[in-house]
């Protein structure tokens, strides 16, 4: 899993704005197979949830934890995860969303 250099570009300003972020992203309707940042802890993950990174940001203290709902990573199992970032509004629950851009996964199969 990865960033690219937008994406980490934008989560360093939203950590000096806000403190410590995760990501998570469950595949469920609307922006739900977005990845959303939140506050670290801020969403509460559990059973049905898999830590699939901890993201370094350079710039940024700590690593970012990158969650996904199980059944989504069932999906993506055999897929390289890259984080980026697009101009345009999402569903607005992740923090990014008053910058006027939201993330997006972008993936490659592994192997390519």
């Amino acid at each position: 899993m990865e960033l690219t250099p937008a994406a980490a570009d934008l989560v360093r300003r939203l950590r000096e704005a806000h403190g410590p972020l995760m990501f998570h992203q469950s595949g469920g309707c609307c922006d739900g197979s977005s990845p959303m940042c939140y506050q670290y802890g801020e969403f509460r993950t559990g059973g049905s949830d898999v830590l699939l990174a901890s993201l370094d940001v350079d710039g940024v203290a700590e690593s970012v934890p990158f969650w996904m709902s199980k059944s989504q990573f069932e999906l993506w199992a055999h897929t390289r995860l890259i984080v980026d970032v697009v101009e345009g509004r999402g569903g607005g629950f992740s923090m990014e969303a008053p910058e006027g851009v939201r993330f997006l996964i972008r993936s490659r199969l592994v192997g390519r």
